[in-house]
Order: C-alpha cells, then structure tokens, then sequence
C-alpha cells in the first residue's frame, strides 16, 4: 500500500472505552434480540418468527400438518439465521402441553415427555398452530404492528405481533440475558381477562385488587400453591418473588388398614424421572426411615406411588419429610424483567404488565381501523364511479367506443378521479346489469355505513375502551375457565404450618465419630470410637480433630476468617477410606484454615476471639450456616485473624497472652451478639491472644500439664476487669500459654 494513501478517518481510542462500547452492543443484542421476552406479545424472537413463519406457510388449525424440518428450514432460511437444533427446540416446547400452559404449536409425533425424553428428530414430527397462536396473530395483515427487514434485507418480519392473546401472563417466560434474567410463571386466562377487564374500568386499580381476580400462577401440570397470600401480593407489586409449589398427593387406603400415598400431579418443570432417581437415592442412603418403598405406576398421568414402612406413621409428616429433601417441593421464580413498547428492559408490577398489554391492543385497534377506513375509502370511490356508469352508461360506451383517449374524456366528462375512469374502463361487461347496480347500491351503503362506525370509534376513547374490552371477553369465553383449556390447574392450597420436621424424620440416627486430619481429610465411622490412635491417614499427614456425635447432628466449622460453616453428619463420607477434603464441602478459601470443629448444641453459647484480643459471645442457633460459603459472624480487622471458638458456659472469662499474662473477669462483661468486631478482653503491649477459658469461679482454673491436670481455686490476684493487662500466669502453667497444655 502507498504510503501516501489515505488510510481514512483514525480514532485514537483507549482499549478500555473501545471495548466497553463493544460489550454493551453485545449485551443489548443478547437482551432485546435473543433473552428476554416483548411485554406486549409476551415473545422471544425466535418463538415470533416461528409462529410468523408457520403463518406463512399457511399452517392453521384447519390445515392439515407439514414436517417440522419444513418449519425449521424456513425460518433459519428466511428470518433467524442460528443453529437449527436451538430453533427445533423452542419449537418443541411450544407444542408441549406439560411446558407451556397454553400450547401455540399444535406438534403431531413424539414431542418428549414429562420424564426428561427428547422429541423425536425434526424429519419425524409434524406441526401446525394452535387455536391460541392464531389469536396471537389476527390483523397482522392489516397495518396493525410495524415490520422490519429480515437480517439479509429480501424480506420482513413484524417487530411484534398485535397479540389479542395475553401471552406474556398465560404461558409466561425464561431467560438469561447479559447482566439480567427473566423468569414470569404461567397464569390463568380467564383470570388475567377478568384483571385486565376491571383495570379497563377502573385504570389505577391497586395491585390487592387485580390479585384478587389473578390469584397466582396457573402451572401446566398442576400442583398446589401454597404462598401466603401477602407474599404473592408482594411479589406482584414488586415484580420479583418466588412462589412455593408442592405436588398434589392423596392417601390411598388398601386392605387391613394398610395405605399409601399416591403423588398425581408433580411441581412445574420437574422431571419425574428425577423425583423417582432422588427419592431412591434417600432411600439406598437409608435417610427416610419412614418410607418402605417408591414405585413409578405412570402411564399418562402421573402415579407415584410412596409405601410407608408402618400405617402408624402419619401421612402428612411422610409427606413433609419428602417435601424437605426432594423436588416435590419447589420455589417458582418471579422475575417480570420484559422488554417495553419502546424496547426498554425493565423489572414491571403486575398492573404495568397488563396496562403494557391494554396499550398495545389500544393501538392495535386503532392501526388496524385506520387502515380498514383507508380500504373502505378506495372501495367508495371506486362504487362511486360504478354507480355515475349506471346512470349513463349510453354516454359512457359512446365515449369508449368513439374517443381516441377514453379515459381522459371519461373524467372529464363525468368529473371522475383517476381511479375511478381506470376501475370503469376494467369493467367486463357482464356487470352492465340491473341486479349488478342494486347490490353495488347496497355495498355503497354497507360502507359507508361501516366508515362512520370507524370514525367513531377513532374520536371516542370510551368507545375504544369498550371494544377492547369485549375482544377481551372474546378471549375469556374461547381460552377461559369454562373451557377443558382454561380450567385452574393448580390449586390453592392452605399455607403448611412452619413446625420443623425432626431431622430423624429424614436420617436414620446413629452413633458415629467424626474425624478430621491436619490436612483437612474428613470422615466418619459408625459407632464411638474411643482409641483413635489406630486410626489411618494419608501418608504425610496426621489426627487433628476427632469427636462423637450422632448422624442427625449438624457440625459446625470455624475458621481464621471469622466465618462458620455448617456440615450435616449425614453427608460425611463413610468407610475405611481417607475421606474427603472438607474444602469441597465448604467454599473456605485456600489462604484460610480451621480453628474449631465441634457439634452444634440448639440452645448453646460459644466465644469467638480475633488474635488482636477482640471477642463476643454468640448463641449457637444464629451461626447455622445455609450454604457452603457459610456465615460470617467475627469481623476483622485488616489483615487480622480468627483465633479461637469455645463454649461459653460459665460465669468468668480467662484470657492468657502470647506474653503469659493472664486475666479472669465475669462473663457478664462480654456482650452477646450476631455479628461484630466484638470488645477488647484483653490488652496486650507485644503479640496478641493465645488461648481463652470459660469456667465457673467456684470450680477453680484447670489446665492440662504433661500427662496430668492442675487446677487453681485462689484466683483472686488475677480477677480484673475486661481489658485490663492482667498478671504473669501462676507458676507450672504451660509455657505455650495454652490451657489444653499445647493445642494444635
């Protein structure tokens, strides 16, 4: 290349803004063009040109079925360049009547089942749009949503549908987009079509009001809500929730007392073949001693059947144990995250999601009368100039058959627009009778009459109002709750009381011993193992904790960043082997490490201490961790550490120093809190904590010495108030300043 040629315009731009400018372009595509769906159609793009194509290919209800890879091929070929696969499948969802509550593509074939079984390849199947899809589509011919070219530019797609259908609420949606996430649960059409008819009358509606009439979600294959009613009202004033789900049961009585409970309907997007795989693993596990045996008798519909090991046990505590540990309980997202009319992602409340929807069809209606009139028009004056030829219509084949420039000489003669000498110069002449003038006559009138009814309807708002309200309770009577469709299939059970199941309702109790080596191995052994000097480790390694406990207890883990974390004894690896490294049971981070490792006792007291002096006590029923990244509850400062975590039964505190002094002060001097920093309990001029104590005063100070045991009763010259120095340790204590005489 010539130096000398321009190289044309060259913008210095930093890597970090050219780059941010480039993600956000991506993420906006992945967010408008692909994730989340459109408020007003309740759509995705690819399930709008999907149905958009089926339209085209004529695939209505009436008609008969065509081969899915028809479908597919059409639209990637004509308006959704991606992969085919991810195309068939939004398509297969769509047919399924277990996925989505009302299903927009009627699918011929094997369309997978609620077990988790794909559908059949896309050559194999055969489609069509349902009854639902075709109201999603009526008047899309007739100027009501806007189009835009195709991603080569030869066709057009509409940006929307004019969706009579309300969509987004009845069939709801999902999706992961850049940064956010959509996920609207199914509803009831009959209730969305009384919500939205009673929002037409009454515009600033409450959100206690329209829940009134939406109830919650309506989900494909059943089951029972059971969400207190003011959590479903606030997560539909908010636009994000969750919804608690269970599968509907019943108990089954059998001969000589005998019964079983029968599982029929199983929550919203749960594989059976799952509740079946995970039930049998608690089973193998030995962790539901109430239940003898599961069995899967489904053919169509769902039998699960659950066998109790005794018919003393009650069923209902049957049931909640199971609701505990598998998925026949659930928690259904709300996240009503929708792209708006002006193609703005945005959190709606209930009342924006259906106004959104009422707005749109408002100008759907509009568009589509707008257009009707200018049809209407072009058709009057079209009549107009037929009915002129009727009443001299001598003149007007005199004209045709003399005038070397007919057309002219018709307008001229008879003052006649263009289209009106063209449409008189196309008639055949077969249309010259009586008859032809007098339904001519009546059409002018049937127009005409329909132009001022349009008209009409664009100058009133009421009127508007009222129409939209009536295609409203079109849809309810066609879709609604009268219909074997539009029947409520969830039900609306009775909120369960929040007493907790017994752990042993779930684990079989046994004694067991605990044991955690210096490199973090940890296992369990059945039975109280007493000489644990015989027990195994890995090659380089060594014992380090070791306690007896009870499969149904819950350990807890404490660690130098301040934090505990929660392990259930049930999920210990058993056997003779090493075990496990408890780092893949918890998220403890690789520069931490383990303080203490001791049972959770409901009801108990520990102290937690920094190495910087600083302490509290804590109620051992508030540092139950939920998740593996545990519960932070020592706050410390920078760069300082957790040192210790011990009971905190008694009524005085001792406090020794890396620089042997001790301190006793009453515990009633240390706070009791959640979370903190805590207070100072001792002060130190060089190094930090070493060790602590809870005791009862009158019991004395006891430390380990060698192989033998002191204890101190005359305390008096080191009882001092919290956070003073204190005093050098009385003589024979351990030189590590430890009470336990050298703990690891």
């Amino acid at each position: 290349m010539n130096q000398d040629t321009p190289a044309g315009d060259i913008r210095p731009t930093p890597f970090a803004e050219a780059l941010s400018e480039r993600y956000l372009a991506y993420a906006m595509s992945t967010i408008v063009s692909r994730s989340l769906p459109d408020v007003r159609d309740g759509l995705k793009p690819v399930h709008r040109r999907l149905l958009f194509a089926m339209r085209q290919l004529r695939l209505d209800p009436r008609s008969g079925f065509k081969k899915c890879a028809r479908v597919v091929g059409d639209v990637i070929g004509r308006y959704h360049p991606h992969g085919e696969a991810a195309v068939y499948d939004a398509m297969v969802r769509l047919a399924q009547e277990f996925a989505v509550r009302y299903p927009l593509v009627d699918g011929q074939g094997n369309f997978g089942n609620i077990d988790g079984d794909n559908a059949a390849a896309m050559r194999y199947t055969e489609a069509r749009l349902t009854e639902v899809a075709e109201a999603l589509l009526v008047g899309i011919d007739e100027d009501t949503v806007d189009f835009r070219p195709n991603y080569d530019g030869e066709e057009e797609e509409p940006v929307v549908l004019p969706a009579r259908f309300p969509n987004l609420l009845a069939n709801g949606s999902t999706g992961i987009a850049v940064g956010m996430a959509t996920s609207v649960p199914p509803h009831n059409v009959g209730e969305i079509c009384g919500a939205l008819r009673h929002l037409i009358k009454h515009p600033g509606a409450s959100i206690e009001t329209l829940v009134g009439y939406i109830k919650g979600p309506d989900f494909p294959t059943g089951g029972v809500l059971v969400e207190p009613p003011e959590s479903i009202v606030q997560s539909y004033s908010t636009g994000r929730g969750a919804f608690r789900l269970r599968a509907r049961w019943e108990v089954e009585k059998l001969k000589h007392g005998q019964w079983v409970l029968v599982v029929t309907e199983i929550p919203y997007q749960v594989q059976k073949s799952r509740i079946v795989e995970r039930i049998a693993e608690l089973l193998a596990a030995r962790k539901l001693p109430w239940l003898a045996d599961l069995r899967d008798e489904s053919t169509e519909d769902v039998r699960l059947v659950l066998e109790p090991k005794s018919r003393t046990v009650e069923p209902e505590a049957l049931m909640e144990a199971l609701f505990r540990v598998s998925d026949l309980e659930v928690r259904i997202p709300l996240n009503m995250n929708v792209v708006d009319a002006h193609t703005v992602p945005g959190v709606m409340n209930l009342r924006q999601v259906l106004q959104a929807f009422l707005d749109h069809r408002r100008e759907v209606l509009c568009r589509r009368s707008r257009h009707r009139l200018e049809t209407i028009g072009r058709r009057l004056e079209i009549l107009e100039g037929y009915l002129v030829v009727y009443l001299n219509i001598d003149e007007v084949i005199r004209i045709v058959r003399e005038e070397d420039q007919p057309k002219a000489a018709l307008m001229a003669t008879f003052d006649l627009t263009e289209v009106q000498a063209e449409a008189v110069l196309n008639m055949r002449l077969r249309n010259l009778r009586k008859l032809e003038e007098m339904e001519l006559k009546s059409e002018h009138g049937r127009l005409s009459e329909e132009r001022d009814q349009l008209e009409a309807l664009l100058g009133d708002e009421d009127l508007q109002w009222r129409t939209i309200s009536d295609e409203v309770a079109d849809i309810d009577k066609r879709f609604g709750g009268n219909t074997a469709l539009g029947r409520r299939r969830t039900a609306l059970g009775d909120v369960p009381e929040t007493t907790e199941v017994p752990l042993e309702a779930m684990v079989e109790r046994e004694p067991i011993t605990v044991v955690c080596s210096k490199m973090g191995w940890i296992r369990s052994t059945r039975g109280h193992i007493e000489n644990v000097g015989d027990l195994k480790y890995k090659a380089g390694d060594e014992g380090r904790f070791h306690l007896h406990a009870q499969s149904t207890d819950k350990l807890l883990i404490f660690a130098t960043n301040g934090r505990f974390y929660t392990v259930p004894c049930d999920r210990l690896p058993r056997g003779r082997g090493f075990g496990e490294p408890l780092r893949l049971m918890i998220d403890l981070e690789q520069e931490a490490d383990i303080i203490a490792l001791r049972v959770h006792r409901p009801g108990g007291r520990l102290l937690v201490a920094a190495k910087d002096g600083r302490g509290f006590f804590v109620s051992e029923d508030e540092i139950i961790a939920q998740t593996r990244a545990g519960r932070q509850v020592l706050n410390l400062s920078s760069g300082g550490t957790a040192a210790l975590c011990i009971e905190g039964e008694g009524d005085t505190v001792a406090v020794v120093g890396d620089n042997h002094k001790l301190l006793l002060f009453p515990a009633d001097e240390l706070p009791t809190m959640g979370r903190g920093r805590g207070v100072i309990l001792q002060k130190f001029k060089d190094g930090g904590l070493a060790d602590a104590k809870v005791i009862k005063r009158e019991d004395g100070l006891t430390w380990r010495r060698g192989e033998g045991v002191r204890t101190v009763t005359e305390l008096d010259a080191w009882i001092g108030r919290r956070g003073n120095a204190g005093r050098l340790a009385p003589r024979g204590f351990p030189t590590s300043n430890r009470f336990d005489g050298g703990r690891n």
